[in-house]
């Protein structure tokens, strides 16, 4: 990797309307160093991939806590794919199950974070997935 900063794209995906969790992640990256681009609510799967492919990132950011996440996250992977973001990360946080998670992963997630996550094992393990040390 070379000396830019890792670029963090956090999204709402579907209807869920709370973002209090993404924007305290969306925080504790940029302290850390990160380049955050928040999307904002609500969401496209479709407006997520786009965003990810204009704005060159290297990290996705799912916030969910309406129990979508069974369809929302396979529909983003799909989309990232589409556009030829095979290469980025894509990390999903909110209210997910434990019986959920190993699905998300065989879809191509790095991590599933839940409620009460330190957010500075948060960005470590995004420095892991992009090869950067500190």
């Amino acid at each position: 990797m070379t000396d830019r900063k890792i670029r963090v794209l956090i999204a709402k995906p579907g209807l869920d309307g709370h973002d209090r969790g993404a924007k305290v992640i969306a925080r504790a990256l940029r302290d850390a160093g990160l380049e955050v681009i928040y999307t904002g609510l609500r969401q496209t799967p479709e407006m997520i991939a786009e965003a990810a492919l204009q704005e060159d990132v290297d990290v996705v950011g799912l916030s969910i806590l309406s129990g979508a996440h069974n369809v929302l996250v396979p529909s983003v992977m799909d989309k990232l794919a589409q556009n030829g973001l095979d290469d980025v990360r894509v990390f999903v946080g909110g209210i997910i199950p434990e019986d959920d998670i190993p699905a998300l992963k065989d879809n191509g997630v790095y991590a599933v974070y839940g409620p009460g996550t330190d957010t500075q094992q948060v960005v470590s393990d995004i420095k892991q997935a992009v090869n950067v040390q500190d």
